[in-house]
């Protein structure tokens, strides 16, 4: 189809916070259409409400796409320090920074009567919305300074009075195209007179996007459907400034929802790309997520890889309806990208979460210090960084995001093991009994040399010597390893921490009974 030949699009957020997750979905989509035709994807800041403005915002919006895998493949230089510069990274366009370009087309409007200016002030504005509101007129400007005459204009600048420039909206009908609800239409009459520059000299979104969209060649548009509202002033400002033919195609996309299908905000806790990062959610199971709310591939495939959503996306299956955001089917989707992980990216992806808790520094520290192991000698980081390998092989089936490792484990990073003789004995096996089933692991175990010492042999020497009373001989070694009812496997545990220190934990039980 036509509409979908040569995309460039562009994801426009504003400075004003964290980057909302329903923002990095609008520029998800953004990006799944540059790929998927071969197109340019344009990341602008648009930053003309100076009074929402957040300090650091872009610096974190720029770091923030970027560890998302969604890139901008035009743009300024920025430096090192993420100024704009000779060299470095692409960064975004900034509106603020473009202001001589706005100013020129509203000169245009102004001078072809297309946009007048206004001098009300708040005070009578919000006199005559109450009042409107008292006779249920839906609010809109009353064109109370559309009627002043050049000299009356002149007079009020001349006195150093603020002024706003209004779009003046003309008589009629006004329809557009939607790729996603299709045809809308509105009568004219039903339009406000836009304010398109503020009295401190600085435009509105509704001048600055359609300046910005024409002028970077933007063939479609991508937002939420929020601004299906603003969207019939948008294509009359295109038609009023001459660039009714070039016009972009538009794509208003339903927001997500809380699971009262009312739209996603911060009262229902993280809803930021930030959060959802520093809970430890790989990017690209966000990305998967996200791509599936409101997006209906047509197949039984759920998890993807961001190439397949590119491959197989299609803007004409986006739902008309909003989609609830299921924290419980991301914690899933985010569980089989950990799974297809091989275990030296999940070292290194989770490594930074593990390094915050305290158990993990604890143990880190310990082992730094001399005359801790067999050999009397401190551990190296490589034999740190292998024992962790082996507890992320163990827990990496069980895992939904980076954060969760070692946090149900605790007892891989510490020898401080809360046993007693109820946490150990099986069913209504007594003392003695449990003492004499510890004893046999025991004897199992220590016939393992140390070359063996491996899940597979660990494994059948223990099933072999359990025979039908795999509970009798596991369950009491489960709990004397990890002074836990719940854990992986003893197989795992006594895996991962090494021949020594499983003896030592289970001559530890034993002399406990």
């Amino acid at each position: 189809m036509e509409n979908k030949k040569k995309a460039r699009v562009r994801f426009a957020p504003s400075p004003t916070g964290e980057l909302h997750i329903g923002s990095l979905r609008i520029a998800l989509i953004d990006y799944l259409m540059a790929k998927k035709f071969d197109g340019s994807f344009v990341l602008r800041v648009e930053d003309t409400d100076r009074d929402r403005l957040v300090e650091g915002a872009i610096e974190r919006l720029v770091e923030t796409m970027d560890w998302s895998g969604i890139k901008n493949n035009e743009g300024v230089l920025l430096d090192e320090h993420g100024k704009v510069g000779q060299y470095g990274e692409l960064g975004p366009y900034i509106q603020s920074e473009r202001l001589g370009i706005y100013d020129k087309y509203a000169e245009k409007l102004l001078k072809e009567e297309r946009a007048y200016r206004c001098f009300c002030s708040s005070e009578r504005l919000q006199d005559m919305r109450k009042a409107q509101q008292e006779k249920k007129e839906p609010p809109k400007y009353d064109r109370h300074c559309l009627g002043l005459s050049k000299e009356e204009v002149d007079e009020k600048i001349a006195k150093g009075e603020k002024y706003v420039l209004r779009f003046k909206i003309p008589k009629g009908k006004t329809f557009f195209d939607d790729l996603v609800f299709g045809r809308i239409e509105v009568e004219n009459e039903t339009l406000d007179d836009q304010v398109i520059v503020k009295s401190d000299g600085f435009p509105t979104y509704h001048l600055a996007v359609v300046v910005d969209d024409h002028l970077m060649k933007i063939s479609h548009i991508v937002r939420s459907t929020e601004w299906i509202a603003s969207t019939p002033k948008h294509v009359l400002l295109y038609e009023a400034l001459g660039w009714k033919e070039d016009m972009p195609f538009f794509c208003h996309v339903p927001n997500i929802l809380n699971k009262d299908k009312k739209k996603l905000s911060k009262r229902e806790g993280s809803v930021s790309v930030e959060d959802f990062r520093l809970k430890g959610y790989p990017q690209e199971a966000i990305i998967n997520f996200i791509a599936l709310l409101g997006w209906n591939p047509k197949t039984e495939q759920e998890i993807f890889t961001l190439e397949e959503l590119i491959d197989q996306f299609d803007i004409e299956k986006i739902n008309k309806a909003g989609a609830v955001f299921d924290i419980k089917r991301l914690d899933w989707i985010s569980s089989q990208h950990i799974k297809k992980m091989d275990i030296n990216e999940l070292y290194e992806r989770s490594l930074p979460f593990l390094k915050k808790k305290a158990f993990y520094k604890s143990w880190n520290m310990k082992h730094e210090t001399p005359k801790i192991s067999a050999s009397g000698q401190a551990w190296s980081n490589k034999q740190k960084k292998e024992y962790v390998k082996k507890v992320l092989k163990v827990e990496k089936d069980r895992l939904e995001k980076f954060n969760q490792v070692g946090e149900s484990n605790q007892f891989f990073f510490t020898d401080d093991i809360d046993i007693d003789a109820d946490s150990m004995r099986w069913k209504d096996s007594s003392d003695d009994d449990t003492k004499l089933n510890l004893e046999k692991a025991q004897d199992v175990l220590s016939r393992i040399t140390e070359e063996n010492w491996n899940l597979e042999k660990i494994e059948k020497e223990l099933l072999e010597a359990a025979g039908d009373k795999r509970g009798d001989l596991l369950f009491p070694l489960r709990a004397a390893l990890t002074g836990q009812d719940r854990s992986p496997s003893p197989f795992e545990v006594a895996w991962v921490l090494g021949k020594e220190k499983t003896m030592e934990r289970i001559i530890s039980a034993i002399d406990y009974l």
